[in-house]
């Protein structure tokens, strides 16, 4: 096989060859229910980020690429899109990802339960967002302090639910964002037939459900948004969730993260 070597000196065959692996065995390889308790947490993202950007915003919590170019429009001068939402949750969002980073890398050095650990502490940054908005109206464009500070809380969560997804290596399911997900279901699906991507595995199910269950965290976040519902409320639902993953995977093996990242 060719080992082609990209421009910084990546062995493009190797990342296919691992690209392969991780599609053959999504969905095979994994502690008994852990796909679900994945797709579980992707609907919470999508309630998270219906309220960030619709009732607290404009700001995403989770998908920080939003963020990333609401500043560039900012700095830009373009769009007349406020800036100071993006800003104050893109900092959070790396403050939450440097602390989960260190705490998970230092439990796992001790042989401690980090993922459960990392879930019940989102559970708890979620709860302490919707403490921190309770009685407070959904106001998009013009966030007052609470709503920043709300704002600010939960991309703590989020850093720290990216750090705690990414050292379990899900394949399939990073629970904050569908693109890479959506690729691989449309490249596996029976218009693409690509059997490097999973075509008619359980790996591709599972990124097709974790992109129903994105939609389907969005569509009642915006309704409940809609309905009148004040942040407090909001919230308080995608913090159950959180504690109930979290508390579910208590019985399941422990996760161990490799050199590369991944699940031994």
């Amino acid at each position: 096989m060719s080992t082609r070597q990209g421009p910084w000196g990546v062995s493009l065959s190797g990342v296919m060859d691992e690209d392969r692996k991780a599609a053959r065995t999504a969905g095979s390889l994994l502690p008994p229910h852990m796909p679900a308790l994945m797709v579980a947490l992707t609907a919470v993202t999508g309630v998270i980020e219906a309220v960030s950007l619709l009732a607290l915003g404009p700001a995403f919590t989770a998908m920080q690429t939003g963020n990333v170019l609401f500043l560039a429009f900012g700095a830009a001068q373009v769009g007349k899109l406020p800036t100071l939402p993006a800003g104050i949750s893109l900092a959070a969002f790396v403050l939450g990802v440097v602390c989960g980073s260190h705490l998970e890398a230092v439990m796992e050095a001790r042989g401690r339960r980090w993922f459960v650990t990392g879930l019940l502490l989102e559970a708890a940054l979620i709860l302490a967002a919707a403490a921190a908005g309770w009685g407070l109206a959904p106001q998009y464009g013009s966030p007052a302090p609470r709503h920043l500070a709300v704002t600010a809380v939960l991309a703590l969560a989020m850093g720290l639910r990216n750090t705690t997804i990414m050292r379990a290596n899900v394949p399939g399911v990073p629970t904050t964002l569908v693109t890479r997900s959506m690729t691989a279901f449309l490249g596996g699906s029976a218009m693409g037939r690509d059997a490097v991507y999973g075509y008619r595995s359980a790996g591709w199910r599972l990124r097709g459900l974790s992109i129903l269950a994105m939609f389907a965290g969005g569509f009642v976040g915006a309704l409940l948004i809609r309905a009148g519902c004040p942040v407090g409320w909001l919230l308080l639902p995608a913090a159950a969730a959180v504690l109930v993953v979290g508390l579910a995977y208590r019985g399941q093996p422990p996760l161990h993260t490799g050199p590369a990242g991944g699940r031994d």
